[in-house]
C-alpha cells in the first residue's frame, strides 16, 4: 500500500509539474534589499516603508480550462487568495490576463471569476485581454497586505516541529474535475472568508513555524514542498490523514481542496494550532513531524516507504531561501 501510495504523489502530474520551477528560478537576479522573501513562498513579502505587500500569481492547469472554463475562472479566484491567506496575509486586488479568441469561453471565465469574487470578497480591478490567440488561458496576479512582524513563512520550520493540516472535509468531487475537492461553491461567503482568515490567526498568534496552502501536489505533495524548501524531511502517518469517508485513499491524496492550509508547530503549541482551524470551520489534524533528515517518509500499520530523498529528488528544487529581517 505504501509502495503505491509513494509511486502515485511522485508520478502525479499536480507534482511533477512543479519539477521546472528550481531551474526558472536561477535565471532571475537577486532580490533587492527590500524584497523580504520571494521565490519558494506561496507570495512575495516586500517591504514599502514600515508596511507590508503580499504579491502572487497563478495561472489555471490547462486541462482545468479545457473541463470548464466557469470552474477555471472560479478557481483561478480561490487559488490566488489561497496564497495570500497562507502567508497570514489579508488579499486586496486581483488582476487577470484572459486568453481566448472564443467569446463563450470568456463569458464563462468571467461569470466564473464573478462567482469566485462573491464568495470571497476581493475585486478584480483590472487586466489584459487577448481575444486573437490560439489557446484559452486565464491567469490572475494578487495583491494584499500583511503585518511584517507576523508572516508565515514556508521556509521557517524546524526540525522537532509537528506536522498539522486544517482542512474542509465537507464537499464533492467536482463533477468537472476529478482532482477538484469543492467545498467552498455551497458555502456562505462569511464562512469561506472565517476559514481563510485561520492563518492570520495562527500568524498573530505565534503558533506556527512555517506554512502553505494545500495546492495542486495535494496534501503530502505540498508538505513535501514545504519540507523540500527547509532544507529537512518530515515523516507523515497515512492513518492520520484527514478524508472524507467517501473517497478512496489513492484518490484523495491527489485532490486539491476546497480550502486546505499545512503547517508546522512546536509540539507545545499543536493544540492550539489545531483549535484555531477548528474555530474556523476546518478539520485540523496533527499529520507528522519534521525530521532533519532530508526525506519525505510516509508511514502505516508500523512500515514506511519514502516519498523523496531530497538529496537527489526534487518536487521544485528550491531550497534554503530563508526570509531577509526586516
Amino acid at each position: 500500500m505504501l509502495e503505491l501510495l509513494a509511486s502515485e504523489i511522485r508520478s502525479f502530474p499536480g507534482v511533477t509539474r512543479k519539477n521546472p520551477i528550481g531551474p526558472l528560478v536561477e535565471k532571475f537576479a537577486n532580490d533587492p534589499d527590500n524584497v523580504i522573501a520571494s521565490f519558494g513562498e506561496d507570495a512575495a513579502v516586500i517591504q514599502v516603508g514600515e508596511e507590508g505587500v503580499v504579491l502572487a500569481a497563478d495561472g489555471i492547469w490547462d486541462k482545468l480550462m479545457r473541463a470548464d472554463p466557469f470552474w477555471a475562472g472560479y478557481c483561478s479566484v480561490l487559488v490566488n487568495t489561497h496564497d495570500i491567506a497562507a502567508m497570514g496575509g489579508n488579499p486586496l486586488a486581483m488582476v487577470s490576463v484572459c486568453s481566448t479568441s472564443d467569446p463563450g469561453i470568456c463569458s464563462r471565465l468571467v461569470e466564473g471569476i464573478n462567482e469566485g469574487i462573491d464568495k470571497l470578497a476581493v475585486p478584480m480591478v483590472g487586466g489584459h485581454t487577448n481575444p486573437d490567440c490560439e489557446y484559452n488561458a486565464i491567469d490572475v496576479a494578487i495583491m494584499g497586505t500583511i503585518d511584517l512582524e507576523h508572516v508565515i513563512y514556508s521556509t521557517t520550520a524546524e526540525p522537532g516541529d509537528d506536522i498539522v493540516v486544517g482542512i474542509d472535509l465537507d464537499g464533492r468531487v467536482h463533477p468537472s474535475f476529478q482532482y477538484n475537492y469543492d467545498t467552498t461553491t455551497m458555502k456562505e461567503p462569511r464562512l469561506l472568508q472565517k476559514q481563510l482568515g485561520s492563518m492570520e490567526k495562527l500568524a498573530h498568534k505565534n503558533l506556527v513555524t512555517a506554512g502553505k496552502d494545500i495546492s495542486n501536489p495535494g496534501m503530502i505533495g505540498t508538505a513535501g514542498m514545504m519540507i523540500e524548501t527547509c532544507d529537512l524531511g518530515a515523516e507523515i502517518e497515512i492513518d492520520s490523514l484527514p478524508k472524507p469517508d467517501d473517497i478512496n485513499l489513492v484518490d484523495w491524496i491527489k485532490m486539491y481542496p476546497g480550502m486546505g492550509f499545512v503547517v508546522t508547530t512546536p509540539p507545545e503549541k499543536t493544540n492550539q494550532a489545531v483549535e484555531v482551524f477548528e474555530e474556523s470551520g476546518l478539520t485540523g489534524r496533527k499529520i507528522g513531524s519534521v525530521k532533519d533528515h532530508r526525506e519525505l517518509i510516509i508511514h502505516k500499520d508500523g512500515e514506511e516507504e519514502t516519498v523523496f530523498n531530497f538529496k537527489k529528488d526534487k518536487i521544485t528544487g528550491i531550497s534554503c531561501r530563508k526570509p531577509k529581517d526586516k
